[in-house]
């Protein structure tokens, strides 16, 4: 595609959940491409760009993550949809809000203060893109119990699919060129995306996915998570937009004052607890190799035929080499119990062609919530498996079934199990 057949192109990250260790190469990435790009760019974030379960971003209060954030409105415009993490350092929503405002970067979402009756922060906003204009619309998950439990109460948030039907239309009335950013996961963005207007881009969040689907002129993405990769979107002459993601390797140009920080940054707040070699990793795997390794620890360790893991209790793919608790705990974020049911065989089957959504898929099978399975003893019947507590407690979202009967695997842990799946000694 030649250069002067693009617009103005949209770099995208969502799910970045203070992961550090590209998070200076990702900005590098965005300085290079603007720089090496002369047409108008936007910057989209949408949402969770917080961990609560990164201890050196909880105890620096996201020094880096907010580094991160005030380095890019001098690069492109920048536009940031609030996810259910994001008040995960902060509690008070409208304190994150004025703070990312106050740096000139522009906020949306559908996420209403319960205490003011308005929104934290407006649905819509029109950025400049050069010689056009873009229109951004941003909606949240209406998923109460993943955002932080201090700030529940704070918080009213419609479904994503049925305040678009009401609203978007008239959220786009007018607008030349169109973003719409949703951090509702894929079941939701699937009744969402009709109602996108053709030539319009629609990012998705929340399920730490990473695609790319076409709808007519449309694009669809997810941009996956953890800081490994971002999407760059070509809004085209001819109307039509085209998307691609490209990975960030942890040796790739870094920005150097954002490196420094995030060096000095983790000197100071890790404990000498959380700097032990809890084992080592024999290779590198990819996010979804880990969730697949892991839950065939599970499998072994529970004495079961399969295990199952859900995908966002993963963060990152383990790295090769010894592994510290930090890095474990970027990993496997969630502790809790194992649990074990026994399943007929065609039940079994059902659950495993579901699983593993890293793979290329259509998106009417995608479910958002999603596991990462492995199998075993591929040939018995009934099938014995094993799972997390909160997967058998939300089985009809992992497993589109509410009838399994799972029982505790005594004195079985999902992180202790995790390590021995991944680790040696």
């Amino acid at each position: 595609m030649k250069q002067a057949d693009v617009v103005g192109r949209v770099l995208a990250v969502s799910d970045m959940h203070s992961a550090y260790e590209r998070t200076a190469q990702l900005l590098a990435a965005f300085e290079t491409e603007v720089r090496s790009n002369p047409v108008p760019h936007v910057i989209a974030i949408d949402g969770d760009i917080f961990e609560h379960g990164n201890v050196v971003a909880v105890r620096s209060g996201g020094a880096v993550d907010w580094a991160f954030l005030r380095a890019l409105p001098a690069i492109a415009p920048t536009v940031f949809n609030l996810g259910n993490h994001d008040n995960d350092l902060t509690p008070d929503l409208a304190e994150v809000v004025d703070r990312m405002e106050g740096l000139g970067i522009h906020v949306v979402s559908t996420i209403g203060d319960t205490r003011t009756g308005a929104g934290y922060a407006e649905p819509s906003t029109t950025l400049p893109f050069g010689r056009r204009s873009l229109r951004v619309v941003g909606m949240a998950t209406n998923s109460l119990t993943t955002y932080p439990k201090a700030s529940r109460e704070q918080l009213t948030i419609p479904s994503a699919p049925d305040w678009a039907r009401a609203n978007l239309a008239d959220s786009l009335a007018g607008a030349d060129l169109v973003m719409v950013m949703s951090h509702a996961g894929v079941a939701a963005d699937r009744d969402i995306l009709p109602l996108l207007p053709d030539g319009g881009l629609m990012i998705g969040g929340h399920n730490h996915l990473l695609f790319q689907h076409r709808q007519g002129r449309s694009a669809y993405v997810h941009t996956g998570s953890w800081t490994a990769a971002y999407t760059v979107a070509e809004f085209l002459s001819n109307g039509s937009v085209m998307a691609r993601s490209l990975p960030i390797a942890l040796n790739a140009p870094a920005s150097p004052a954002l490196a420094d920080l995030i060096a000095d940054t983790l000197a100071a707040n890790l404990t000498e607890e959380e700097r032990v070699i809890l084992g080592t990793s024999p290779r590198a795997l990819s996010l979804g190799d880990t969730g697949r390794s892991v839950a065939a620890g599970l499998a072994k360790v529970a004495g079961a035929d399969a295990g199952f893991i859900g995908h966002t209790t993963l963060g990152t793919g383990v790295p090769a080499g010894p592994v510290s608790r930090y890095v474990f705990d970027s990993i496997v974020r969630f502790d809790g119990k194992l649990m074990l049911a026994s399943v007929p065989r065609a039940q079994f089957d059902s659950f495993m062609a579901h699983a593993n959504q890293d793979r290329p898929m259509p998106l009417a099978d995608r479910s958002g919530d999603f596991l990462y399975a492995s199998t075993i003893a591929p040939t018995v019947d009934p099938v014995r498996i094993v799972t997390t507590d909160w997967c058998a407690t939300n089985q009809r979202e992992y497993f589109g079934t509410t009838d399994l009967r799972f029982v505790e695997a005594a004195g079985l842990t999902v992180k202790t199990a995790s390590a021995a799946g991944l680790l040696t000694p």
